[in-house]
């Protein structure tokens, strides 16, 4: 059982299965269309909803204030250790499964199964948090317009409670307020509509948002530069280094978008030149962005002001910063473009975070981890369709029901625990098989990657404790799924393994 468990799949096996036709994907996408998906999934919901909670910090957490700065700059240098490990990864086997597809090749199975139920947590649960994001941006952005959305067609049961007087102008069922996020459902329904249609017109959307996104945070750098002042950077760290800390663990959600990157590889037209431009280019753009945007956030709005403002209202960081620069002329406009971008960035991202996971369940699904059924393809579009359709299903009814507060912190640990895994598979697979060729090597191993797993954890131990709770309950109920159904149906089962060796890629030529 326990070489079970351990067996790995042969790489020259993963790249066999993609070219099976009924399991093959269509192959068009490029360097731009690569980093511009990157960009696409990290700037979103994390520099235009999570960096005020990281500034201001909560009852349970401290806040980082100007710090902020230091905490993307820590949490930057983190992700670009794991990303240099990724882009070896995703050259060397192009395939949709991401770390998963990783993991299985170089630590075995069983491993392989909990980074893919794991990385559930990273694609679904975090795309639930972004479409309730979303929903709160869009209503901002079309009351400038006169439109007003009841709060119980934009909020959830448990945010509705804190709301006074909202489940008594609700709707009710037998005695029952009704309260749903249909904004959020909405969204997500949208989107699974696109990306079932095609990669191509799906990465061709991103693209056109991506460009949106930055030129709105560029023009919030340029209308907000002239109102920051030096005196709400004194002082820099109100927290000390805890405060940092705690705000890298919580702007990590910026970041990972990055990772879905590696879930298109087996869609682009060259990949082992095509995957480390974009994994790296994204990761180094967004972090710049990231800084400049914390920057200007910071010398608007004083910490102190910041900390009240966020503890007595549920305000959007970016248009509460303008707001509160309290300018005279073209304010209000200034606030809607700044929502308007809010918006498409979180577009952005659900779009990114939709088309990556179901690529996830595919990869596992054509592994025989998961249902057979779920592998299919679509005829026509040539896309993953049934676990697309499944991904926006269940993220939309999710984020109809739940709140933000949870979502954020369990896509974090989730994804920090993905990329150190994958950092111990590059370890790994270089004193196993260092022969092989790679048409990019993560630079100065084994230093790199252990750098990798150290910061990925340090930036875990800044979430809080009951995180780490609900974290090892996911991954219980993973074990649980895996040993009833997993491990019976395993294609490793049922066929023979194919060796990494020379002999057997001749004979796939």
């Amino acid at each position: 059982m326990l070489k079970k468990l351990l067996h790995r799949k042969a790489m020259d096996q993963f790249v066999a299965d993609r070219e099976e036709p009924e399991h093959r994907l269509k192959k068009t996408l490029g360097p731009v269309d690569v980093t511009a998906i990157g960009i696409g999934g990290i700037i979103g919901a994390g520099i235009f909803a999570t960096i005020g909670t990281a500034a201001a910090g909560d009852p349970t957490r401290p806040g980082a204030g100007p710090g902020l700065i230091l905490s993307f700059i820590v949490t930057g240098i983190a992700c670009g250790f794991a990303a240099l490990c990724y882009a070896e990864f995703a050259a060397m086997i192009p395939v949709s499964g991401s770390a998963y597809t990783y993991a299985y090749a170089t630590l075995g199975e069983l491993v392989a199964w909990i980074i893919g139920w794991d990385l559930i947590i990273e694609y679904a649960v975090g795309n639930v948090a972004v479409a309730i994001s979303w929903s709160n941006y869009f209503k901002t952005l079309v009351s400038g317009f006169g439109i007003i959305i009841p709060d119980w067609l934009s909020t959830d049961y448990r945010t509705a409670a804190r709301i006074p007087g909202l489940f008594d102008t609700a709707p009710h069922i037998f005695g029952v307020p009704v309260v749903f996020n249909v904004l959020a459902f909405g969204i997500v329904a949208l989107i699974t509509i696109v990306l079932v249609i095609g990669i191509r017109e799906s990465a061709t959307t991103n693209t056109m948002m991506v460009l949106l996104k930055l030129v709105v945070l560029g023009f919030f750098v340029l209308v907000g530069w002239s109102y920051t002042k030096l005196d709400n950077f004194h002082p820099f760290l109100p927290n000390g280094w805890a405060g940092v800390h705690t705000g890298a663990a919580i702007v990590f959600f910026a970041y990972i978008g990055f990772d879905a990157v590696s879930t298109v590889a087996e869609e682009t037209r060259d990949p082992a030149r095509n995957m480390p431009i974009g994994i790296i280019g994204s990761l180094v753009i967004s972090t710049i962005i990231y800084i400049v945007v914390a920057a200007v956030f910071t010398g608007i709005v004083p910490y102190n002001v910041l900390r009240q403002k966020l503890a007595t209202e549920q305000a959007e960081p970016l248009t509460m910063a303008l707001q509160y620069a309290n300018i005279q002329k073209w304010g209000n406009l200034f606030v809607g473009i700044v929502a308007f971008g809010s918006v498409v960035a979180h577009t952005a991202v659900l779009l990114v975070f939709q088309l990556g996971q179901p690529r996830i369940f595919f990869s596992m699904a054509r592994d025989g981890l998961l249902p057979r059924s779920f592998a299919k393809v679509h005829p026509r579009f040539r896309t993953p369709h049934v676990t697309t359709i499944l991904t926006g299903v269940a993220v939309g009814v999710c984020a109809m029901l739940t709140s933000i507060d949870e979502m954020v912190n369990l896509t974090n640990i989730g994804t920090l625990f993905a990329f150190i895994l994958v950092c111990i598979g590059i370890l790994i697979l270089r004193r196993r098989e260092p022969e092989r060729p790679r048409a990019f090597k993560t630079p100065w191993v084994p230093l790199i990657p252990i750098l990798g797993v150290f910061s990925c954890l340090y930036l875990m131990l800044g979430l809080p404790w009951i995180t780490w709770v609900r974290f090892g309950l996911w991954l219980v109920a993973g074990m649980v799924v895996y040993f009833s159904y997993g491990f019976r149906r395993s294609g490793l089962v049922r066929g023979p393994r194919v060796e990494n060796t020379e002999s057997s890629r001749n004979m796939k030529r």
